[in-house]
């Protein structure tokens, strides 16, 4: 039976700590006794963040910020890490965001933006830390995908191909790092109660949305039991995840459109 992840003295690094998932991530790997290194774009958040753990938990807390959006201030973030030689243990891939509009209405600039937070920074972190863990022997990648990642979504194709992106790397990449101790897992979520909402108008009342803390634990304990892949969360979403394997594309695409529209209101 696969031992749980050795979360005392550890050190993981969350993207999109400031709130939503990844303050959840912080806050429960802080009960266990893990170092953190919290990143995002809002510095002020991040800081109250480290402060408030570091008066309930005795860790170390560190604070990096960086735009996932642009290549550059990833790099920097890993330079920074092998400078001030923070061991990463465990890599939580959380920083995404979607656009839900059509493709051919969204400037495509903003569009790469979400290609370089949802895969490239995903990729480039991955690539960045996970050699150290093989090394050792210990370590593990967390990737939070989207139940969206199962299917194509039109009114949201780039959000629900980059997921799907995400899903099948991690995939791929917990096959190849098993022998060295790594673990993998991706988690495909569906709506949770966090700010990713906050720019458009779902009708999702917050009872049909899953609660952030309830998605964090029940990740960790997949985590722990060496899963690969988690749909977390309502039993309605792990459902909705083995449609597209039920159903002809066509349909599912179809279906994927009208509620994307529905939740536009368009």
């Amino acid at each position: 039976m696969t031992k749980a992840f050795p979360y005392q003295g550890s050190t993981a690094l969350i993207t999109g700590a400031s709130g939503g998932l990844g303050e959840a991530f912080a806050e429960q790997l802080a009960e266990r006794g893990c170092n953190l290194v919290l990143v995002s774009r809002s510095e002020n958040k991040l800081h109250a963040l480290a402060q408030r753990l570091k008066e309930r938990s005795n860790i170390t807390t560190t604070v990096m910020t960086a735009d996932l959006a642009s290549a550059d201030e990833v790099d920097q973030l890993i330079s920074n890490l092998k400078n001030e030689r923070i061991d990463v243990d465990l890599l939580i891939n959380n920083a995404g965001f979607g656009l839900f509009q059509k493709f051919l209405d969204i400037p495509l600039e903003r569009q790469m933006e979400e290609i370089d937070v949802n895969v490239r920074a995903v990729v480039s972190l991955t690539h960045a830390l996970a050699p150290a863990m093989v090394a050792r022997n210990k370590g593990g990648v967390i990737n939070i995908s989207s139940s969206a990642g199962f299917q194509p979504l039109a009114g949201a194709n780039i959000y629900a191909a980059s997921k799907s992106f995400v899903l099948l790397f991690s995939e791929a990449l917990a096959q190849e790092l098993a022998a060295a101790g790594v673990r993998v897992l991706a988690v495909c979520p569906g709506p949770v109660a966090t700010g990713f909402f906050a720019d458009k108008k779902p009708d999702l009342s917050r009872n049909q949305m899953d609660d952030p803390k309830a998605i964090v634990e029940e990740t960790l304990h997949a985590f722990d039991r060496g899963k690969r892949v988690l749909v977390p969360g309502k039993l309605s979403v792990r459902l909705m995840a083995l449609t597209p394997r039920l159903f002809p594309r066509a349909l599912m695409v179809q279906f994927g459109e009208n509620v994307v529209r529905k939740l536009n209101h368009v």
